[in-house]
C-alpha cells in the first residue's frame, strides 16, 4: 500500500518508523520547508525525489495512495485534512483533530459523506496497559467506579517553544492542556466515560510568560455514570518528563498505570481471582510518544483495506478536543462547563491573561 506524510517535524519520524513497520510504501514526504522532508528522507534511507514542498503537488504524482498520514502544526490540520479529502484520499490525523469543534465536525462529516476512513493518533490507547485495563472494565471487573484520576507532569523549556513558531499560541497551538497533556485527558475520558456531564477548571501559567497560553491545569468531572475525576497537566516539570499517571478506583478494583505515558502497571488489584491474576506486562518506551504508533499505522492500514472505522476515528479525535476545550471554556467563563460543547474554540483564549 502507498502511503505519504504531510509535514515532516518533532512527530514525523514517528510516523515514518511505523509505516515502514507495517511494510508500507513511503511515496512521497512533505513539508512547506522542504528541507525538513529531505533531511527526513535522508535519516530513513529514502529517496529525495519523493520529497515535496506542496501537498497538492505531492498527491499528483502519486497514483493510487492508499492513506496520508497528517503531521503538520496542529493549527493547519483542518486544512490540510479536507484538502486531502477534496482529492478523495484516506487521512490519518495527528492530535488534535483540530482546534475548535466546528472544523472537527467538519471534518468527521465529510469524511462520511465521501466515504472515507478518517483516523486520529492518540496512540495511548493501544498501550499494553490501557487494553488491559479496557478489558477489566468491560468484564465488569471493577464493580462499581468510584472515581478516576489522570496526572500528567511533563517539561517543555524555552528551546522546545523557539523550535516552532506556532507552539504556545492560542490560534495555532492552545497550551500545555492541547498539546501535551491531550493523551492523558483521552485515556481518562475513553476509560471513565466516556459521557461526561461536566466539569470545571483552572488554568495558570507559571513558568512560560513568554507564551499566550497555559502551562498548568486542573480539572474536575462529573461522569454521567456517576464516576468523579479529576485531572492535571503541566509542562513545567523541572527539566526531565517526571510521570503519567492514570489511577482507577472501584468497589471491586484498584489499578494504577504509570510511567511517562501510562504505560506501565504499577497497581493491580482485583476481588476477581481471574482478573487478579492476569499477566501484567511491562513496557518501557524510549520517550513520552511511547510505541503505540506503530499499532495505530497497523489498525490504520487494516481500516483501509477492509474499508472500516478505525479504532480511533474521528470522533474519538473530537471526544478529547472537546475535553481540552472545555478547560479553557471553564476558565474564561469561572463557571461549570456542561456536555455536549458546541462551537467552543481555542481562540476564544485570546486577550485572557493567565498568571
Amino acid at each position: 500500500m502507498k502511503y505519504a506524510l504531510a509535514g515532516c517535524g518533532r512527530i514525523a519520524p514517528f510516523h515514518i518508523q511505523s509505516a515502514l513497520d507495517n511494510r508500507l510504501e513511503i511515496a512521497g514526504l512533505c513539508d512547506k520547508d522542504i528541507h525538513k522532508a529531505r533531511a527526513l528522507a535522508h535519516r530513513f534511507n529514502l529517496k529525495e525525489d519523493i520529497c515535496y514542498a506542496d501537498f497538492a503537488a505531492m498527491i499528483s504524482h502519486i497514483p493510487d495512495i492508499g492513506f496520508v498520514s497528517v503531521a503538520t502544526d496542529s493549527g493547519s490540520h483542518h486544512d490540510v485534512v479536507m484538502e486531502a479529502f477534496r482529492m478523495g484520499l484516506n487521512v490519518l490525523c495527528e492530535k488534535p483533530v483540530a482546534l475548535n469543534l466546528d472544523d472537527a465536525d467538519e471534518m468527521i462529516e465529510t469524511a462520511k459523506k465521501k466515504d472515507l476512513v478518517f483516523g486520529v493518533c492518540q496512540q495511548n490507547r493501544m498501550n499494553n496497559a490501557t487494553v488491559m485495563v479496557k478489558q477489566a472494565i468491560d468484564a465488569g471487573a471493577f464493580g462499581k467506579i468510584s472515581n478516576a484520576a489522570v496526572c500528567i507532569r511533563w517539561s517543555r523549556d524555552h528551546s522546545y517553544y523557539e523550535g516552532d513558531d506556532w507552539r504556545g499560541k492560542w490560534a495555532s497551538d492552545g497550551g500545555t492542556l492541547m498539546n501535551q497533556c491531550i493523551h492523558g485527558l483521552d485515556l481518562l475520558r475513553y476509560l471513565a466515560g466516556p459521557d461526561i456531564d461536566y466539569m470545571y477548571a483552572l488554568l495558570g501559567n507559571r513558568e512560560h510568560p513568554y507564551l499566550e497560553v497555559e502551562d498548568i491545569g486542573v480539572g474536575v468531572f462529573k461522569f454521567k455514570n456517576g464516576i468523579v475525576a479529576t485531572a492535571e497537566g503541566t509542562s513545567n516539570v523541572y527539566r526531565d518528563n517526571l510521570e503519567e499517571t492514570l489511577t482507577i478506583i472501584g468497589e471491586k478494583g484498584t489499578v494504577k498505570l504509570g510511567g511517562q505515558a501510562a504505560e506501565r502497571i504499577d497497581f493491580w488489584q482485583f476481588n476477581d481471582a481471574t482478573v487478579n491474576s492476569w499477566k501484567i506486562g511491562t513496557q518501557k518506551f524510549a520517550s513520552v510518544y511511547g510505541d503505540g504508533h506503530v499499532r495505530i499505522f497497523e489498525d490504520f492500514k487494516d481500516a483501509v483495506e477492509k474499508h472500516r472505522r478505525p479504532f480511533v476515528d474521528g470522533k474519538s479525535g473530537r471526544d478529547a478536543l472537546e475535553t481540552v476545550l472545555a478547560f479553557y471554556e471553564s476558565y474564561r467563563t469561572k463557571e461549570a462547563v456542561y456536555f455536549p460543547l458546541s462551537h467552543a474554540d481555542t481562540r476564544d483564549m485570546e486577550g485572557i491573561k493567565l498568571q
